[in-house]
């Protein structure tokens, strides 16, 4: 394919970035930074949050490392950028609501192991999502996250025109279907129906265009039949295959990945079974995706 020379500007740009409260190691040319020395656990002033905040928008994806915070401390943190959402179908199971516990064991295997963004199947996706490691396999379970814009950028001209105006529908029995008994499926439907997004949308605070679709909840684009629909998706998500374009975070125990779910769309390996893997996510509400 040779060099990805769209990325250089934003590269450039992101490697001139200076920070007042913490440091950052960048993971990759667009994507991605670990932030250095700050302590989660303490409550923290309004302008280092703001610059955080202000990180992500840039970097798209944060992590922080051996951040021993609770429960609590991680919602309070979450809730600092923010109204958090209760998960729309998970039954609790934490103490505290805002906050969903994933259990991976021999049992349970990891089934995230497909690009997406989180929740597309909802008229109003979450903003983004805080997610700590609780307890990690000895090898294996990273996640990756690959950046829609960079996705959006490597298309060429002729696709960028065919897809502009485009809209697709997201469908949660596209991925989900199985888990419902048939008895409940009617019922489930009217709670969430088939939605639509644009294929491409505009970020909500950069504005800059993302590729907005993915396998898994993907049904089709509107107005096209399915043949014709799936060899579009086929050929927009191969984007997201292009390395160049991601980060891999490998997890330790308190580590913390804070992204932006319309930047970034994200792929948890499943390699570890039958090791446990558990993780806690905090998710941030957002606003429905629009084009322009």
């Amino acid at each position: 394919m040779g060099p990805q020379t769209h990325l250089f500007a934003e590269r450039d740009r992101l490697q001139g970035l200076r920070w007042q409260h913490f440091d950052v190691q960048q993971l990759s040319p667009t994507v991605g930074a670990e932030l250095i020395g700050l302590d989660l656990t303490q409550e923290l002033p309004q302008q280092v949050i703001d610059e955080i905040q202000q990180a992500l928008w840039d970097y798209k994806v944060i992590f922080f490392r051996n951040q021993p915070i609770t429960s609590e401390q991680h919602v309070s943190f979450a809730s600092r950028f923010g109204e958090l959402e209760i998960h729309p179908f998970l039954p609790p199971n934490t103490e505290t609501p805002e906050l969903v516990r994933f259990e991976k064991n021999e049992k349970a295997g990891g089934y995230e192991n497909q690009w997406h963004h989180d929740v597309p199947w909802r008229k109003t996706p979450s903003r983004g999502a805080i997610l700590r490691a609780v307890e990690v396999p000895p090898v294996g379970g990273d996640t990756l996250f690959v950046d829609a814009h960079a996705a959006y950028g490597g298309l060429d001209q002729e696709t960028k025109d065919l897809i502009d105006d485009l809209v697709a529908t997201h469908d949660f029995f596209r991925a989900f279907a199985r888990q419902v008994p048939d008895e409940k499926k009617e019922e489930i439907r009217e709670q969430y129906p088939i939605v639509e997004h644009p294929v491409v949308i505009n970020h909500y605070q950069t504005g800059k265009p993302l590729l907005y679709v993915n396998r898994i909840f993907v049904s089709g684009i509107k107005g096209w039949e399915q043949e014709r629909s799936f060899a579009l998706l086929d050929l927009l998500c191969r984007e997201f295959g292009v390395l160049e374009y991601s980060c891999r975070f490998k997890w330790e125990p308190n580590s913390i990945a804070f992204w932006d779910n319309q930047a970034v769309q994200h792929y948890a390996t499943s390699d570890y079974s039958p090791q446990r893997r558990v993780m806690e996510r905090a998710s941030i509400k957002g606003s429905q995706p629009a084009r322009g």
